[in-house]
């Protein structure tokens, strides 16, 4: 599937679900990228940096699955998740370079940034773990992520509110797959529900970093171009409810911690990207 600018990607027919990762060379390519007026470029590529970043590592920590989930079917389930994570990252790399006037591509943001320019959430970034730590994280983020995106749609940013439009059908259907997975293995066996706990539970001192504003994405929300963290909350909770439920697990409780979008990670995040980058480093501006 093969697409000339983002605009097909975004709007073309039939089911583009996996058309992200591939088919353009420039993301934005016959996009109007003009920062909307009263808005600070600054604090656009910023935010489209946090996002992008949270895309990033999401959906490298998925591709350690390939050749590790239980069949073929669910490797290539996970690998599908992360190329639409990885398209995401792509027009939302772009938007930054174009936002912040450097005009940087996707790579110069992905390869040659290091850990504490990173701003994604630290949530993204935990060890590959056990297949209930991964249910468990991506049933979290893929929660979170659809009702941001959904409070983007209306976005003033023109780009932004593309990105989440298409995003939405995408994160969709990832949220509806760790949910499916997260009930079968916590209503399943006595093994299958221990996991699946020790999942949420391992994990769940970092959702409290998901609801807690920067101040960046303060100011764009008052200019109605970004979402309030803290505003998903409510919808996050309710939809998580319901999944834990139907799956027979407990809520944890666990403190706030403060987190990735001040760039301070845990000590996952840079062997993860020292894999990610070692080939851009080592053959800089090469092209293959």
């Amino acid at each position: 599937m093969s697409f000339d600018n983002v605009y097909e990607a975004l709007s073309g027919d039939g089911d583009a679900r996996w058309a992200f990762g591939t088919g353009f060379a420039d993301p934005l390519a016959g996009v109007d990228t003009t920062v909307p007026p009263d808005v600070d470029p600054a604090d656009l590529a910023a935010y489209c940096l946090m996002l992008g970043d949270d895309a990033l590592v999401m959906s490298h920590r998925l591709q350690e699955w390939c050749t590790n989930a239980p069949d073929l079917e669910e490797e290539v389930a996970l690998a599908n998740i992360g190329l639409d994570l990885l398209g995401q990252t792509r027009m939302l790399y772009a938007r930054a370079g174009h936002a912040d006037g450097t005009g940087r591509g996707e790579d110069a943001y992905a390869y040659f940034r290091e850990p504490e320019e990173f701003a994604n959430v630290r949530l993204a970034e935990t060890p590959r773990g056990d297949f209930g730590d991964l249910i468990a994280k991506l049933l979290v983020f893929a929660t979170w992520r659809l009702a941001l995106l959904q409070r983007l749609i209306p976005s003033r940013d023109p780009v932004l509110a593309a990105i989440a439009a298409k995003g939405v059908k995408e994160v969709a259907y990832h949220r509806d797959h760790a949910a499916q997975w997260a009930v079968r293995l916590g209503d399943g066996t006595d093994e299958s529900h221990r996991r699946m706990q020790a999942g949420l539970d391992r994990l769940w001192p970092l959702v409290g970093e998901l609801f807690t504003p920067h101040e960046v994405e303060e100011r764009l929300a008052r200019a109605g171009v970004a979402a309030d963290p803290a505003g998903l909350r409510a919808e996050f909770d309710a939809v998580l409810d319901q999944v834990l439920t139907a799956a027979t697990l407990r809520r944890p409780e666990a403190p706030l911690e403060p987190g990735g979008r001040r760039g301070t990670h845990t000590e996952a995040l840079a062997p993860l990207l020292a894999e990610l980058q070692s080939v851009a480093r080592a053959l800089p501006e090469a092209t293959w």
